[in-house]
């Protein structure tokens, strides 16, 4: 079974910077697609970037294009999320996700990104 562990949210001030990781254990990463996705305060959770499994593709909402760079490392079975230029909006817990084939979807615990005015 695959287990998400995510990691490196914290409070930042508007423009600054934070990178989160999901290290992942139990199962075959470079095999799935990952990816993350965010729920603000009072919002419904969406879709933020993910990444193929081979690194080779990223997709971003419109929001964050240009600010967030999605990128993975095989070898450590770790997505990274950097955030750049962060704006209070950006404030949600962010999940990472996992693509484990068959229509399952493996989700971490969550780590909250705090962004102050």
């Amino acid at each position: 079974q695959v287990q998400l562990v995510e990691s490196g949210g914290g409070l930042v001030q508007t423009g600054g910077s934070l990178r989160l990781s999901c290290a992942a254990s139990g199962g075959t990463f470079s095999t799935y697609a990952v990816g993350w996705f965010r729920q603000g305060p009072a919002k419904e959770r969406e879709f933020v970037a993910s990444i193929t499994r081979s690194g080779g593709s990223t997709y971003y909402t419109d929001s964050v294009k240009g600010r967030f760079t999605i990128s993975r490392d095989n070898a450590k079975n770790t997505v990274y999320l950097q955030m750049n230029s962060l704006k209070p909006e950006d404030t949600a817990v962010y999940y990472c996700y996992a693509d484990l084939g068959s229509g399952y979807r493996g989700w971490g615990q969550g780590t909250q990104v705090t962004v102050s005015s």
